[in-house]
C-alpha cells in the first residue's frame, strides 16, 4: 500500500459504534464468517447511507468465503441460509429474522447485460471495480474501519454520483445502470448530473430496450419518489430518455406542480401519481400498464385518471364528490384530486382544493342500507327483480346524497318494489 493510500484511509471516518453495525444480528453473521477464518465487510448502501447521515436499512455483506462455506458456517452458528443466487455468489443469511445478502468477492470474466459470468476472488479491489458507482463501493469491517478502493468517499462528501472506471463499460455490463445513474442522482446528488455519466447514458439509451419491463418499472418508480425527482426527470426529458421509457416526451411542468402540492401538504411523494403527471395524464396512461408491466392494482389506479371527473374540482357541488367516493373509493378520489389540482392554475396551498382533497377525512363512506335479504323478508320472490330493485334503490340513494332517515328510506324502497313487481 502506498503512503498516499495509507494517508487517505486514515482520513476516512470510522463507523465504530453504529447501532446497525453493533446489532446482535449483524454481529452474528460477521462472527460466523470469522469463525471459519474468512473476512466479511458491510458494503454498498449501508456504508454510503451511514456516511451521509441517511437511515441504514438493508445490510449487504461481501466476504472472502465461498458460497458453500457461507452456508456451512451459517448452519454451524445456528443461522438460516438460503442459496438465493449461488451462481453469482450470493447466499441470504437470516439472523434474528433479519435477512443479510452475503456475497463472495467477485470479478467479471464476461459481461452480457445482467447475465455476467463471474469468478470468485479474494481481492477487495477487484470486487469494488465491478460495482456501478463510486459511492456504492465502500466497505466497512466489523470494527467500523471504512475502506475505499475506488475513491468514493470524496464523491459522497461532494454528493456526486460517478460511475466506477469507464462509464460506457459499466453501462454495457447492465443497461439498467442508466436508470440507476439517474435514480441515485435524484436521491443523493447535488448539482448537475455527472457529465461523463450523462453523456454515456444518452449515447447508450437504445440499450434500455433490452431490459425487462419489470426492472424498468421498479427503477422508474423509485426515481420518481426521490428527493430531486423533478429536476432529474427534466434532464431525462430534455435528452429524450423519458420518451424511450414511457413513450411520451414527459410533462415535467405538470410533475413539478404535483410535487409542489405534495410538499405544501406535507405528503410523501406518490410515485404512481407522479408517473401519471409525467405522462401528462389522459390517453397516454392507457398504454403504461402493459409497457411497464404494472400490477393490476397500479393499472387500475392509472385507469381512473385517464378521464378527469368534475367531482375532483372544488367548484362543483360536494355531492358529486361524495358520489364519486362511494362508487370508486378513497384512493381513486385522492389520486384524481391531486392530478386535477396540479392541472389547475390553483396555488399549492389553495384552501379550496385542500378541502376537497380532505373530504374523506370528514365524511365516512356509508354502506348501502338495503340488501337483497331485506326484499326477500318483505315477501319478494327470488329472481332478477331483486337485483334490479337494489340497483335502482342504490341509484336513488346516491342521487339523494345518501339520506339516513329510516322512514324516507322505507318509503323509497316500497315505491321501487311496487314499480318493479
Amino acid at each position: 500500500m502506498t503512503r498516499e493510500r495509507e494517508d487517505e484511509e486514515q482520513r476516512l471516518p470510522s463507523l465504530s459504534g453504529a447501532p446497525w453495525l453493533e446489532s446482535e444480528s449483524t454481529r452474528a453473521v460477521l462472527d460466523a464468517l470469522r469463525s471459519g477464518g474468512f473476512e466479511g465487510r458491510i458494503v454498498g448502501g449501508a456504508v454510503r447511507n451511514a456516511l451521509i447521515g441517511e437511515p441504514v436499512r438493508d445490510i449487504d455483506i461481501a466476504t472472502t468465503a465461498l458460497p458453500q462455506d457461507v452456508i456451512h458456517l451459517a448452519a454451524a452458528a445456528g443461522l438460516s441460509a438460503v442459496p438465493t443466487g449461488v451462481s453469482h455468489g450470493t447466499v441470504t443469511v437470516i439472523a434474528d429474522h433479519r435477512p443479510f445478502e452475503v456475497t463472495t468477492l467477485r470479478r467479471d470474466i464476461e459481461t452480457f447485460g445482467r447475465q455476467a459470468r463471474v469468478t470468485f476472488t479474494t481481492d477487495w479491489a477487484e470486487d469494488a471495480a465491478r460495482r456501478d458507482f463510486t459511492l456504492n463501493a465502500l466497505y466497512c469491517d466489523a470494527g467500523g474501519t471504512v475502506y475505499d478502493p475506488v475513491g468514493g468517499y470524496p464523491d459522497i462528501i461532494a454528493r456526486h454520483v460517478r460511475f466506477i472506471g469507464d462509464a460506457r463499460e459499466r453501462i454495457h455490463e447492465d443497461y439498467l445502470r442508466i436508470l440507476r445513474f439517474f435514480r441515485f442522482t435524484a436521491e443523493y446528488a447535488e448539482g448537475s448530473p455527472d457529465a461523463t455519466g450523462l453523456a454515456a447514458s444518452i449515447e447508450l439509451a437504445d440499450g434500455l430496450a433490452q431490459l425487462s419491463a419489470e426492472r424498468v418499472r421498479a427503477e422508474l418508480l423509485r426515481l420518481l419518489a426521490a428527493r430531486r425527482a423533478v429536476e432529474v426527470a427534466g434532464v431525462m426529458a430534455n435528452t429524450d430518455l423519458i420518451q424511450v421509457l414511457i413513450g411520451v416526451k414527459g410533462d415535467v411542468v405538470l410533475l413539478r406542480r404535483l410535487a409542489d402540492i405534495e410538499a405544501a401538504l406535507g405528503h410523501d411523494a406518490d410515485p404512481l401519481v407522479r408517473l401519471a403527471a409525467l405522462t401528462g395524464g389522459g390517453r397516454p396512461l392507457s398504454a403504461l400498464g402493459a409497457r411497464l408491466r404494472l400490477s393490476n392494482g397500479e393499472s387500475e389506479r392509472l385507469a381512473r385518471l385517464i378521464l378527469p371527473d368534475p367531482a375532483f374540482d372544488p367548484a362543483t357541488d360536494e355531492r358529486e364528490a361524495r358520489a364519486f367516493l362511494y362508487r370508486f373509493g378513497v384512493e381513486a378520489f385522492r389520486d384524481g384530486v391531486l392530478l386535477a389540482w396540479a392541472r389547475s392554475d390553483a396555488a399549492p396551498d389553495d384552501a379550496l382544493w385542500r378541502s376537497r382533497l380532505e373530504l374523506p377525512d370528514r365524511w365516512k363512506v356509508p354502506s348501502l342500507p338495503v340488501r337483497g335479504a331485506d326484499l326477500l323478508a318483505r315477501g319478494l320472490a327470488e329472481g332478477p327483480a331483486v337485483g334490479r330493485i337494489v340497483r335502482a334503490f342504490e341509484d336513488w340513494w346516491i342521487e339523494e346524497d345518501f339520506p339516513e332517515n329510516e322512514v324516507r328510506l322505507a318509503r323509497a324502497l316500497s315505491d321501487l318494489v311496487k314499480a318493479n313487481t
